[in-house]
């Protein structure tokens, strides 16, 4: 399969899966939210074929009933090492769980984390543009911080190599001064 194809099937079934869901702002459609990671991973040059299938399909394995197995017949097993290094697991205690994702970050390949760079950007944006009280759009954005924090040094590293990154950091920040946050630098 043609890598374009792959990507617009990756595309297609994420569309697909995530139907009628919407993201925690209760607005914003979770697709459109999965467009706008894609489309910040292309404004930064990256256009791997596998990085953008996981891209597309980065919260499926959490957030529908699609399967590791699934994932891996039909995008390959590169695409599917990328998704479950971004997917937080059902299968341990749920007070484990955000232990273990953040060990799963602070240890996947830097396409993982330049995705969830991307995915941090977008969600930051619903975020603002979401309807929450203060103090949840404030909870919310502290927890996706954390986050950022743990990929920051090795997303600095690629900044020579996708200089683009800091136009994502920016975007970021902006957002975060407009909420009065404390900004982050990469």
């Amino acid at each position: 399969m043609e890598d374009s194809e792959r990507a617009r099937n990756a595309r297609d079934f994420a569309q697909e899966k995530h139907k009628n869901q919407k993201k925690s702002d209760g607005v914003t459609s979770h697709f459109e939210h999965l467009e706008g990671v894609v489309y910040r991973l292309k404004s930064i040059g990256i256009a791997d074929s596998n990085v953008i299938c996981a891209a597309w399909l980065h919260d499926i394995l959490e957030k529908t009933d699609v399967t590791l197995d699934e994932v891996i017949q039909r995008f390959g097993k590169e695409s599917a090492v990328l998704v479950l290094s971004l997917t937080k697991s059902k299968d341990i205690p749920k007070k484990d769980i955000e232990a273990q994702y953040i060990k799963q970050l602070r240890e996947s390949s830097i396409e993982a984390k330049i995705i969830k760079l991307c995915d941090i950007s977008s969600n930051i944006k619903d975020i603002s543009n979401s309807t929450l009280s203060k103090t949840q759009k404030n909870k919310k954005i502290r927890k996706i911080m954390h986050y950022l924090k743990i990929i920051r040094k090795d997303i600095a590293e690629k900044k020579s190599e996708y200089p683009k990154i800091q136009e994502i950091i920016d975007g970021i920040n902006s957002v975060l001064t407009k909420l009065k946050q404390p900004t982050i630098s990469v």
